[in-house]
C-alpha cells in the first residue's frame, strides 16, 4: 500500500486511472518524472504482464497517449524487493543498506556484465530506483557496484 506521507497529484490521479483503465492492471502510485519526461507506475504485485501487455502493447498506446516515456515497476514491501523489481533484468548478487545518523545509503552489488543495464542509459534506471527507494522507505542514495 501506499505510504501515508505519500501525497498525489490530481494529474498522478489522473494518469493512474487512464494506466487502470488502459491496462486492466491495478497501480499503487505513480512518478512523473518531469526531468526526464517519463511517468513510473507502481503495479500491484502480479500485474506486470497485464501492465505491459502482450508484446508491449498497453505501454507503448500509453506512450501515444500521454507522449511521455512509460515504465513499470512491480510494488514490493521491502527496500530490497522493490530495488530489485526496479533494476531488472539486471542480476543482482547483493544489497547491502547502510544507515549512518544522518542518512540511509544502499549499495547494490550486480553482475560485472549487468551493471549497465542497472545503471541504465544516461542512469535513468539507477534514477528511477533512487526515486522509489526515497518516496517509500526515505532511502538517500542507491549505488551500484
Amino acid at each position: 500500500m501506499l505510504q501515508p506521507k505519500i501525497k498525489l497529484t490530481s494529474e498522478e490521479m489522473k494518469y493512474m486511472a487512464l494506466f487502470e483503465s488502459t491496462t486492466g492492471a491495478t497501480v499503487q502510485d505513480c512518478l512523473i518524472d518531469e526531468k526526464l519526461g517519463r511517468i513510473i507506475f507502481v503495479a500491484k504485485p502480479g500485474d506486470m504482464g497485464l501492465a505491459i501487455g502482450k508484446g508491449g502493447k498497453n505501454i507503448n498506446q500509453l506512450r501515444r497517449m500521454t507522449s511521455r516515456q512509460i515504465e513499470v515497476v512491480e510494488h514490493a514491501d521491502t527496500p530490497e524487493g522493490l530495488i530489485r523489481n526496479s533494476l531488472s533484468p539486471a542480476r543482482i548478487k547483493e544489497i547491502r543498506v547502510t544507515e549512518r545518523p544522518d542518512k540511509k545509503i544502499v549499495v547494490v552489488e550486480v553482475d560485472a556484465q549487468d551493471k549497465a543495464i542497472a545503471i541504465g542509459k544516461n542512469g535513468r534506471t539507477i534514477d528511477k530506483t533512487r526515486l522509489l527507494v526515497k518516496r517509500y522507505f526515505d532511502i538517500d542514495h542507491v549505488v551500484v557496484q
